[in-house]
């Protein structure tokens, strides 16, 4: 057995060493023995086989004949053949993820007009595929319309815009193409079938939510009439005023439990010190509290309060607690009676004011002076400034 060896054994290239008197680089690339290696890949980046972006130069002012003899080839040949080739390469950008350049290119191939449906029918279909990855539903809409022109069975089309409407939030289309798909073309169709799931999914959801907002709706008007009959039950007034106090936002009337007028009114309160130019606002007071047990309550406050300057005698024993009438005058309202029957009683009527309990509270030894300087007439008349 002969044991020559095969003369097409593999021979490892040489490493290029340069002799003496020879260049640094290989002849090849000795003109870029003076280029960083950036200004290298710029090069390389104007030679259409090492190109990763467009770049329409020579890099000396004038234009790039390799890219410009590209492009001309792009549009050589028969129409139909322009245009397959412009949606061959769109194809091959879109499954890139190349929305933008695929677009462009298909729509290159929509210019050229050519004969042949079928190309063309693509090229708005394909486009019209871009337009949906883009966001651009009402374009996406327009040109697969563009393609069902041309074939009205094209069933990714009626995907496409149902799924367009879809996120256009108008589910009557949306379901309707699908549907038409399915009843018309192919009632199997997966990407059909899974659209019209996903499209009943969201009606059923929009469908609960809208039950839900009515029924909130029905409660709270039921609950308005609630409230309504347990105030006209107990024959309380309630003035307007023009300007009413913005606190009052974060207190209202209502009933302790909303659905029955016989359960407790918890009002809002707002409790006047006219002597100090000063007030207090408490968000829920029952109708059962007695004006004594209001009084404590807003006094519960350090002891140091009540000896600063003109505040000694705010103390629960020394002050007295007086209710506005619906006619504009006063009344004294005693300490052990509840709000209920302050308010319950025709004459003298005291009123709420804007759905709200309002209290003065006045030291006893400066509540003479006080009320001799009431102004009913006065006292009307800030109702409706």
């Amino acid at each position: 057995m002969s044991s020559a060896k095969p003369n097409n054994e593999y021979k490892k290239p040489q490493k290029y060493v340069p002799g003496p008197g020879d260049p640094v680089l290989p002849p090849q690339l000795s003109e870029f023995k003076d280029k960083t290696s950036d200004e290298i890949l710029t090069e390389m980046n104007r030679m259409p086989f090492f190109m990763t972006k467009l770049d329409d130069t020579d890099g000396a002012g004038g234009g790039n004949v390799e890219l410009e003899a590209l492009k001309a080839l792009a549009y050589e040949g028969e129409p139909h053949e322009i245009a397959e080739n412009f949606k061959k390469q769109g194809n091959e950008l879109y499954k890139a993820k190349r929305f933008k350049d695929a677009r462009e290119l298909y729509t290159k191939g929509v210019v050229v007009e050519c004969e042949d449906k079928s190309i063309n029918e693509s090229l708005f279909a394909n486009r019209a595929a871009c337009e949906l990855e883009l966001k651009n539903y009402r374009k996406c809409v327009e040109d697969c319309g563009k393609a069902l022109t041309i074939n009205p069975k094209n069933i990714k089309c009626y995907y496409r815009i149902s799924k367009a409407f879809f996120q256009l939030r108008k589910l009557e289309e949306a379901k309707s193409a699908a549907l038409f798909a399915k009843e018309k073309i192919d009632p199997e169709n997966k990407s059909i079938l899974s659209i019209l799931s996903v499209i009943e999914e969201k009606e059923q959801k929009l469908k609960l939510k809208e039950e839900k907002k009515k029924k909130e709706a029905q409660d709270r008007e039921n609950e308005k009439i609630m409230l309504e009959s347990a105030i006209t039950l107990r024959n309380i007034t309630n003035i307007k005023t023009h300007s009413p106090v913005e606190l009052l936002n974060e207190g209202k009337i209502k009933l302790e439990d909303s659905m029955d007028f016989e359960s407790q009114l918890i009002y809002p309160a707002l409790i006047m010190y006219p002597t100090l130019d000063e007030f207090d606002f408490v968000g829920e007071v029952s109708e059962l509290t007695t004006v004594q047990e209001l009084i404590e309550l807003v006094m519960d406050r350090p002891q140091e309060r009540f000896e600063k300057e003109g505040k000694q005698n705010f103390t629960p024993k020394k002050v007295l607690a007086f209710m506005e009438t619906k006619a504009g005058g006063l009344i004294k309202a005693g300490k052990k009676i509840a709000f209920h029957d302050i308010l319950k009683k025709a004459t003298p009527d005291v009123p709420l004011f804007d759905n709200a309990l309002k209290i003065y509270i006045v030291p006893k030894v400066e509540s003479e002076e006080w009320i001799s300087k009431w102004d009913k007439q006065k006292a009307l008349e800030r109702r409706f400034l």
